[in-house]
Parts: C-alpha cells; sequence; structure tokens
C-alpha cells in the first residue's frame, strides 16, 4: 500500500530558551490522532542548528512521523497546519518533510 510519510520536528523551547508547555505538545499529538488516526513519536531529543537571517539557533526537538494517504488534501492539511504551528510555538520555521512511503 502506497502512502505519504510527513516528519516534523517540534521544539521543545521557544527561541528565547523558554521552555514550551507541555500542553502545546499534547494539543497538537491530539490533533494530528484525531485527523490521521495514529502518530509515531520517536524517542529521545533530535538536536537542530541552523542559522536564519544571521541568527543561530540551537534546537532540542521531537520528532513526530504521520504515515496518511498520498492524496492532495493531506498535503494541503500540512501546509495549513504548518502555520498554525509556527504561531503556536512562536518560531521562525518548522520543519515538516514529506516522501512516499510503501506499507508492506
Amino acid at each position: 500500500m502506497r502512502k505519504r510519510r510527513y516528519e516534523m520536528l517540534l521544539p521543545l523551547k521557544y527561541n528565547d530558551s523558554r521552555s514550551i508547555e507541555n500542553d502545546k505538545i499534547y494539543l497538537t499529538r491530539e490533533e494530528l490522532i484525531a485527523r490521521f488516526d495514529s502518530i509515531s513519536i520517536l524517542p529521545g531529543l533530535v538536536q537542530g542548528i541552523w542559522v536564519h537571517k544571521g541568527t543561530r539557533y540551537e534546537d532540542d526537538l521531537l520528532r513526530v512521523i504521520i504515515d496518511v494517504e498520498d492524496i492532495p488534501e493531506n498535503h494541503d492539511f500540512f501546509v495549513t497546519y504548518k502555520s498554525l504551528l509556527c504561531e503556536r510555538f512562536e518560531q521562525v520555521e518548522i520543519y515538516i518533510a514529506s516522501y512516499p512511503v510503501d506499507i508492506i
């Protein structure tokens, strides 16, 4: 069965180093489960380091994986959802990647 995998990196700290409230992570998790029925959150932290407009950011992140039907409506959801996440987590960018997967 052909699906599309979306992987997102959710920050655990705001850009000013304050910890992100657990309820924001929980809300995001529950929104994705309600829409797609399942998600995976990989254990351990992902450390991200990147430069944007001359400012260096060092992030501790959670890696979230969602496998969904490869249809335009799901792609459109993630494009829109990314904007909401940037606002919710007060981020310049939220990294979301997608690629096709074959479920065996």
